[in-house]
C-alpha cells in the first residue's frame, strides 16, 4: 500500500472515513476509538445501527486485548488468520467503550490477508471496517464503483493492487458453548468447524 497511505493515516486520525482493499471485498474504515467516527460510517452506508460493525486488526496477537479468546478461537486463529474468518467474541475492557452499533457485549475480529492493509493497521491500530457499499446493495468489485456508491462521504480511497477477490468473510459466533456459523463466506463453515477436530 503506497498511494494514499499517508493521506489515509491522517484522515483516520481526524475521525474521517477511508476505503481500503482487503483479501475479500473493499472495506470502508473508521477509528472505533474516536468519538463520532463510526457515526460517519453508519451514515455513509445508510447502515442500520442494530447491525454491529466488525473490527480488523493487523496481528493475531492483538485479539486478546480486544476480545475474550478461548482455546477454540485460538485454534481457529492459528489455522485461518490472516484470512477470511471473522470471530465474534465477548468484548474486553479495551473494546467495551467502542460504539460499533448493535450488540455492545461482543466484537467481531479478523486479520485480513492483505499485506498493505495489515501495514496500515499496524500504524492505526484496530479499525471498524465493513463492506464498501450502500447498505443492502452489492459491494462493487472496483474502486470506481465504490466511489460511485459512497462519494464524498469518504475522505480517502486507497485502491492498490491486489484487488479484493471476494466473497466476504465467513462469520463464526464463539460466544456460546457451541460455535455457530452466522454467515457463510469465503470459507466453508463446515470446514471451519471441522478444524476444531
Amino acid at each position: 500500500m503506497t498511494d494514499g497511505f499517508g493521506a489515509a493515516l491522517e484522515a483516520l486520525a481526524r475521525g474521517e472515513l477511508v476505503v481500503l482493499p482487503t483479501d475479500t471485498v473493499y472495506g470502508v474504515a473508521a477509528r472505533p476509538d474516536l468519538p463520532g467516527a463510526t457515526d460517519r460510517l453508519f451514515a455513509a452506508k445508510g447502515r442500520p445501527r442494530e447491525l454491529t460493525l466488525p473490527v480488523l486488526i493487523g496481528d493475531p496477537r492483538d485479539a486478546d486485548r480486544l476480545g475474550a479468546i478461548d482455546d477454540r478461537c485460538r485454534r481457529l486463529i492459528e489455522r485461518f488468520w490472516p484470512g477470511p474468518l471473522t470471530l465474534v467474541v465477548p468484548r474486553t475492557d479495551a473494546s467495551v467503550p467502542w460504539d460499533l452499533g448493535g450488540d455492545r457485549e461482543t466484537v467481531g475480529l479478523r486479520v485480513p490477508d492483505h499485506d498493505g492493509t495489515r501495514t496500515l493497521l499496524g500504524e492505526t491500530g484496530p479499525l471498524a471496517v465493513t463492506s464498501a457499499n450502500r447498505s443492502g446493495q452489492p459491494t462493487p468489485s472496483d474502486c470506481e464503483g465504490v466511489r460511485a456508491a459512497l462519494g464524498d462521504s469518504v475522505a480517502v480511497y486507497v485502491c492498490d493492487d491486489p484487488r479484493p477477490a471476494g466473497p466476504p468473510s465467513t462469520v463464526v459466533d464463539a460466544t456460546g458453548p457451541e460455535l455457530t456459523v452466522l454467515r457463510e463466506g469465503a470459507l466453508d463453515g463446515k470446514t471451519v468447524l471441522a478444524a476444531l477436530g
